[in-house]
């Protein structure tokens, strides 16, 4: 069913305001998916917040303008799904690519850093790791040495109420201690202050 202008004038300007709010955005051509895979994408695009829409490739042409790029969507194949990325860079082109593994789904496009990019640079950043993923990988490093000592605690209790000797633990490293001199310095001379000499007469009586 067609849409009406007023429909199409407010296609236009969601849009438009996506395109700007968007540090990202990704096209993909979306023909044969399935309406079950289409409800999977979406839910995808919301926990990732993204926001994905489907419109005329003259809407999203027009609407690119209106933001201030330079994208001509009438040069990607097939039907046009744009997905913007809000808070993740790599996020739109990242759920498409995912998707792409399980369904007819194909990258064609996108905006990244400012600029019209081609299907092959919108590929390779789908293959990176998310945002979320990242923050996982740096917080597994921050706690490894933590978990790590964990676990040798858990060694030991469980040793001592087996009535078993505990496992050894790897002592500490310390910080090396300052260099100390192997020689010792000379005591200092002691000078006896003069006795006062002594008679060996007795004094008169």
């Amino acid at each position: 069913m067609a849409k009406s202008r007023a429909q199409k004038a407010v296609t236009l300007e969601a849009l438009t305001q996506n395109f700007k709010d968007a540090v990202s955005v990704a096209f993909a051509d979306y023909r044969g998916i399935t309406v079950s895979q289409v409800d999977e994408l979406r839910k995808k695009m919301r926990a990732a917040d993204v926001r994905y829409m489907v419109a005329k490739k003259s809407l999203v042409t027009r609407a690119a303008k209106d933001a201030g790029y330079d994208v001509d969507a009438k040069q990607f194949d097939g039907m046009i799904g744009v997905a913007f990325g809000i808070s993740d860079i790599v996020a739109p082109a990242k759920v498409f690519g995912d998707v792409s593994k399980t369904t007819s789904l194909q990258i064609v496009g996108g905006v990244f850093e400012g600029t019209v990019v081609g299907k092959e640079k919108m590929v390779a950043l789908s293959k990176l790791p998310s945002r979320q993923e990242l923050l996982g990988m740096v917080v597994g490093t921050i706690y490894a040495p933590v978990s790590a000592f964990v676990r040798v605690l858990n060694a030991v209790r469980e040793a001592r109420e087996a009535g078993a000797p505990a496992p050894e633990v790897a002592p500490a490293v310390e910080a090396p201690a300052a260099e100390v001199a192997t020689e010792v310095a000379p005591a200092p001379e002691v000078v006896e202050a003069p006795v006062a000499e002594v008679s060996e007469e007795s004094p008169a009586a």
